[in-house]
């Protein structure tokens, strides 16, 4: 299989290196396209007021991988992979292994979920993965588990543009309970600025947010009919997956269209628009 990488923690992460080689290994073709340094919570942003750079890396890796480390955002190095590097397009796309999770709410901020999306705009089945720890755990049961997913594309079509956002709890892989598809839940943050000043004296502040383990349903707060809801109940949330130690995949969409609320407005329920 012909797979694209990349993420948001740069060129020298590890866990992207790690994921590369045991692609490779495992006797894919591997292209790398990374941001040439930490670009987490961008988002999906975009490069377009200046240029972007990409060159070719020659030291990091090993079984004929070829690498690239590029100026832009992730979305723009997957948009330049696609676009310009790859002599021909690749049957997936997988960002990561990203350092840290990316649950819940995350996927709105996540540069390595950006990445992915940006490869199934363009038709192409993506995965983003990332190990729920900044400090600790193993990136081998995360790599591990998409080249178990890649090696049977009939149970990862590279005919659908699907994008799942992975996400596998920071334990050892005999402490893994399994995996199971789930929804995306909610993580909220505890959003702290510090304020700081620069040897000139001017003031800047730094975000220093921490994440609060948080296993709220969002069920309630969604306008969706009471029979989806039904059926959503009995499936777990990404949050709720990983703190019971499951691997979390969740099907994700650019599409975002409040259907509930769309429905309820266009057929009548809810009044919105002045007369």
């Amino acid at each position: 299989m012909n797979i694209l990488i990349s993420n948001d923690d740069g060129i020298f992460a590890l866990g992207m290196r790690t994921l590369a080689t045991a692609l490779a290994t495992a006797g894919h073709q591997v292209t790398v396209v990374c941001p040439d340094r930490e670009r987490s919570a961008t988002g999906h942003g975009l490069t377009m007021h200046k240029p972007i750079r990409a060159e070719l890396i020659d030291s990091l890796f090993e079984h004929n991988i070829q690498a690239w480390s590029c100026s832009g955002t992730p979305a723009d190095c997957v948009k330049l992979a696609l676009g310009a590097l790859m002599p021909s397009l690749p049957d997936v796309v997988v960002s990561g292994i990203n350092h840290g999770a990316n649950l819940g709410t995350d996927v709105v901020y996540s540069g390595t979920v950006s990445a992915a999306m940006e490869g199934v705009m363009e038709g192409i089945p993506s995965i983003a993965v990332s190990l729920t720890s900044f400090t600790q755990g193993s990136f081998t049961p995360a790599a591990d588990f998409i080249c178990a997913l890649l090696a049977d594309r009939d149970r990862f079509p590279a005919t659908a543009p699907l994008l799942l956002n992975i996400n596998v709890p920071a334990v050892a892989a005999s402490d893994i309970r399994g995996a199971k598809i789930t929804r995306q839940g909610i993580r909220r943050y505890f959003d702290q600025f510090e304020k700081r000043l620069d040897p000139r004296g001017k003031t800047y502040y730094w975000l220093a947010g921490e994440a609060i383990a948080d296993i709220e349903d969002p069920l309630p707060n969604q306008g969706w009919p009471p029979p989806l809801k039904q059926s959503l109940a009995t499936i777990p949330t990404d949050v709720q997956a990983i703190h019971d130690r499951y691997i979390s995949v969740t099907p994700l969409q650019y599409n975002l269209t409040a259907v509930g609320d769309l429905l309820d407005l266009a057929e009548g329920r809810r009044s919105l628009l002045p007369e």
